[in-house]
């Protein structure tokens, strides 16, 4: 009996300090922006992943009687539905009848005239931390609007899948683009949250909007708030409950990522239209004893590249946990590097614009360089090629520092 006694006291001990020890994201911190945004009129920028629990924040704060004025939504929708660089119109949600504002189609950022009936925007999405993942560009021009309209942001701060370390070239400022906007690098290890105060800390934000940030801190008002998450630090391995775009289905895809991203600038399949996008990647021409595939049109991936092609290339999938041991905390250059030695019309590897403007190609923009296709053209070694990377890196680093909310890595 008192065995029996002493194991189930244990047994509440260990699930309760469980539940103390669970992730909860900003959104979940209901307490801290409620009071913050009751009687106001409310924007809110979102997409699938803005779930409180398992609900949507949406609905969440229409049944706390919150008058939610607009919706705005990011790359692939308000619902996350729509292909990668898929453009996207404005429309009303069928569920809430409320108006969605697209930023990833005729325009990425409100006007101030879009902004003059809302007293607040409310921010949230998860992001992957990887700096061609358009979410942090998006933040970027949603503050600068709100800063400009002088009105408030909260940004409600979720953890970062791959946050738990920093690699990758930085982008060349010559390079700035909607997938990679500052000097960071592929991989930057901060959360939403963390990137908004570097952005204001750094004064990356245009000289106007800077301006007008600090004029309005010395009168006391302060435009952007962050509610942080809870338990987490940068040594977390958070695994999303919900998929963050239709082709990043799963924790191997966004292991994956960061690293063979790099194909979309290539004429290779970076997998879109499989299972297994970003896990998989190939071309018809490559050796038949390689792994085969064949994308086809889904949701998500209507017309993804070689659809339709059977393509002989490279499966690097597994269990999220394999993937991310085999991952571990880099950047991945090897199959790039093993593509581009196989590819047998090696002057059609890589989409070259019609203007011939290496700036402009895709590639260069994902690297945020023009170095690194150069490099792969010149058979330069992964090894050789990561090493112009560490003084940048090195500094970058000691920036970053500056603005961690939560524990690091190191």
């Amino acid at each position: 009996m008192i065995k029996s006694i002493i194991f189930s006291c244990l047994l509440l001990f260990f699930s309760m300090f469980s539940v103390a020890q669970q992730i909860l994201p900003g959104a979940n911190q209901i307490a801290q922006y409620l009071p913050l945004i009751k009687g106001k009129q409310v924007a809110i920028f979102a997409n699938q992943t803005s779930m409180v629990d398992d609900i949507h924040l949406v609905d969440f704060l229409l049944s706390k009687g919150i008058n939610i004025k607009l919706i705005f939504g990011p790359e692939h929708g308000f619902r996350g539905t729509a292909d990668a660089g898929e453009k996207v119109g404005n429309y009303t949600d069928s569920k809430t009848g409320i108006p969605v504002m697209s930023l990833y189609g005729s325009k990425r950022r409100p006007s101030i005239e879009d902004l003059k009936d809302i007293d607040m925007v409310i921010f949230d999405i998860q992001d992957v931390g990887v700096r061609f993942y358009t979410f942090i560009s998006s933040l970027e021009e949603m503050m600068e609007s709100v800063i400009l309209a002088k009105k408030q942001m909260i940004i409600l701060d979720r953890p970062n899948p791959n946050g738990h370390y920093v690699d990758g070239p930085v982008l060349n400022e010559s390079m700035k683009s909607f997938v990679g906007m500052q000097p960071v690098p592929v991989v930057y290890g901060m959360t939403i949250g963390e990137y908004a105060k570097m952005l204001v800390g750094e004064k990356w934000l245009s000289e106007s909007v800077q301006k007008t940030h600090d004029s309005l801190l010395k009168k006391g008002k302060s435009p952007i708030k962050i509610i942080s998450c809870k338990n987490y630090s940068h040594k977390s391995f958070y695994s999303l409950s919900i998929k963050p775009s239709p082709n990043l289905p799963d924790m191997s895809s966004v292991y994956w990522y960061p690293s063979t991203c790099f194909f979309e600038g290539t004429v290779l399949s970076e997998g879109r239209g499989t299972t297994k996008p970003f896990q998989v990647f190939g071309h018809p021409t490559l050796p038949k004893n390689l792994f085969s595939f064949t994308p086809i049109s889904k949701p998500g991936a209507t017309s993804p590249k070689l659809v339709n092609q059977q393509c002989f290339g490279w499966d690097v999938s597994g269990s999220p946990e394999s993937v991310r041991k085999k991952v571990g905390n880099k950047l991945h250059l090897s199959f790039l590097l093993e593509a581009y030695k196989l590819f047998p019309d090696k002057d059609h590897f890589f989409i070259l614009p019609k203007s011939g403007d290496l700036k402009t190609a895709f590639f260069n923009k994902l690297a945020g360089n023009e170095e690194l296709m150069l490099q792969i053209i010149a058979g330069t070694s992964e090894q050789e090629i990561r090493k112009p990377w560490e003084p940048e890196l090195t500094e970058f680093k000691k920036i970053r520092k500056r603005y961690l909310l939560y524990p690091d890595f190191r």
